[in-house]
């Protein structure tokens, strides 16, 4: 076998042969699709007694995105988006297009799992969004690195969708009992643990279409959570003020209806939940009558966060604010004590590099951007972390009027009836987003003609109601910018250099606010 795996493939090919079982652990990633950290806990409770209470969790875990196509490509690749050039849902935006097939796909961690890790690969579900697509191969299309594959056709749905069986399409309807979409992915990865070799250690990506719209709940649980509502936290229903003109157009305060909407989805999204909670309990107690529960790590994840109701923004995601770029993330697995929280600033560029190390893969052999978190999960002592990361996004925008809305003109997307639009195309904007021992901040720059700025302190104001970028102090300021400007042009080490609150970091103010800075930055930018 060619590359970093091969000491630790033969030593598995050793145990195999001598004792019938892989010495690599075995890997179960699930991946939800557009989860906000704060609502798993209450519907998801048996994954937090069986994950998070048996593990870690991490309560700083973030994407660089806040979109599903140019998330879950990070997820693959371990690269911010700006290097793995997907920059939203459509063909034309990279998602799943053959330009990312020709030169992001055979690199992603799957594929170097099963090439260079002797990895069997299982994946069921959604994978990206525009996947499927016939200009890209449709479903025949089967991504390199994977030994089985059950993928979803375009986005996700709960009934009436295709699957790609290993390149073949399969149609399913909507009878609950053998077309409902978690329970038909819960029975193919059981049938995966049942079937698959006992000689090669395995990976599975199950990711699951809930809670994602159109929030179509199990019928056992249609009447749950009749009670429950979206939080109202103090961002809730207020007006963006001080914020980017996009976040100033929300009407306030809501209508009725508006808030009866966005509660029913929250309380729909809860209830599509409960499959979820049942399908990982299954698999983990296949994998304990299977005895291979010991020897696996499992992940719990989401590929971003979602707003309802947040400076009167009725749902969606793609925001700069926490509840769209903040994800759950629980950890259990081989050497990791349980009930444990940690605090690290973590990404979702982290994944790919924690699974190729625990695989044995040599990270040095990769240009991923991320970090192993496998020194968090055995609790190693006297480790140098990040304490910042980048957040991107290019906006979205029709060229002509939004249908919803034709009176606001062109530029604008994704409109409700009431024309509170959730994107346009100068939603484009970059941050870096800082923890560290001293600061809890993050510093935001739109890419639009004011070259509108938006500071946040965390520490007193968690919710992002007050905008401080114009009483900041200038010096920080201004190592932000900087910052900002090396983190949008970085590529694999680049991309962990010390933060502006490091001992390491060092600071040229002389190419601070130069035409040359300005112009990278903005180039960086067209090129998320």
């Amino acid at each position: 076998l060619p590359g970093g795996c091969l000491k630790s493939v033969v030593m598995g090919l050793f145990q195999a042969a001598y004792f019938k079982s892989p010495a690599l652990p075995g890997i179960l990633a699930f991946l939800a699709d557009t989860l906000l950290v704060l609502s798993f806990q209450t519907p998801l409770k048996k994954t937090n007694a069986l994950i998070a209470q048996m593990g870690i969790t991490f309560v700083n875990t973030y994407v660089p995105s806040a979109l599903c196509c140019p998330s879950r490509a990070s997820i693959l690749t371990g690269k911010y988006p700006h290097n793995h050039h997907v920059v939203n849902n459509t063909l034309e935006g990279n998602c799943s297009s053959k330009l990312w097939q020709k030169i992001q796909e055979p690199y992603t961690f799957p594929a170097l799992l099963k090439a260079m890790c002797g990895y069997q690969t299982f994946f069921a579900g959604k994978y990206l969004n525009e996947y499927g697509a016939e200009d890209a191969g449709g479903v025949g299309h089967v991504p390199p690195g994977w030994s089985f594959w059950y993928a979803l056709e375009k986005n996700s749905k709960y009934y009436n969708y295709t699957l790609s069986v290993n390149g073949k399409a399969r149609r399913h309807g909507e009878n609950y009992s053998v077309d409902y979409l978690t329970d038909v992915l819960a029975n193919m990865s059981l049938d995966f643990l049942e079937y698959k070799s006992n000689f090669e250690p395995f990976f599975m990506m199950i990711a699951t279409p809930a809670p994602h719209s159109p929030w179509t709940p199990a019928p056992q649980y249609v009447k749950s959570f009749q009670n429950v509502s979206a939080p109202r936290n103090s961002n809730f229903n207020i007006h963006g003020k001080n914020k980017h003109w996009l976040i100033r157009q929300a009407k306030t305060p809501m209508t009725n209806s508006s808030i009866q909407f966005l509660d029913d989805a929250y309380r729909k999204r809860w209830q599509t939940l409960l499959s979820v909670d049942d399908l990982i309990e299954k698999l983990v107690k296949k994998l304990e009558v299977n005895g291979e529960l010991d020897n696996t790590y499992i992940f719990y994840t989401s590929d971003n966060g979602f707003h309802t109701g947040q400076f009167s923004l009725p749902i969606d995601k793609r925001q700069l604010y926490e509840f769209d770029i903040k994800v759950p993330l629980l950890v259990r697995g081989p050497g990791i004590k349980p009930n444990q929280t940690s605090k690290m600033l973590v990404a979702n560029i982290d994944l790919g590099p924690t699974i190729l190390d625990i695989a044995g893969y040599d990270l040095n052999k990769t240009q991923m951007d991320g970090m192993s978190l496998l020194p968090l999960l055995r609790g190693d002592k006297n480790i140098m972390w990040r304490s910042d990361f980048l957040v991107e996004y290019q906006g979205e925008g029709y060229n002509g009027s939004d249908p919803t809305c034709p009176g606001l003109g062109p530029g604008v997307t994704h409109c409700f009836p009431d024309c509170v639009c959730e994107d346009s195309y100068n939603n484009t904007y970059a941050c870096v987003r800082t923890l560290s021992a001293s600061w809890d901040l993050q510093y935001c720059e739109f890419d639009d003609r004011e070259v509108f700025v938006e500071v946040y302190n965390l520490t007193a104001d968690p919710h992002q109601i007050n905008n401080i970028a114009k009483t900041i102090d200038q010096e920080i300021l201004e190592k932000m910018n900087y910052r900002l400007m090396m983190l949008q042009s970085c590529s694999g080490a680049t991309c962990r250099t010390p933060g502006v609150f490091d001992p390491g970091y060092r600071f040229d103010p002389r190419l601070m606010f130069s035409n040359h800075g300005l112009r990278a930055r903005r180039f960086s930018a067209q090129f998320l």
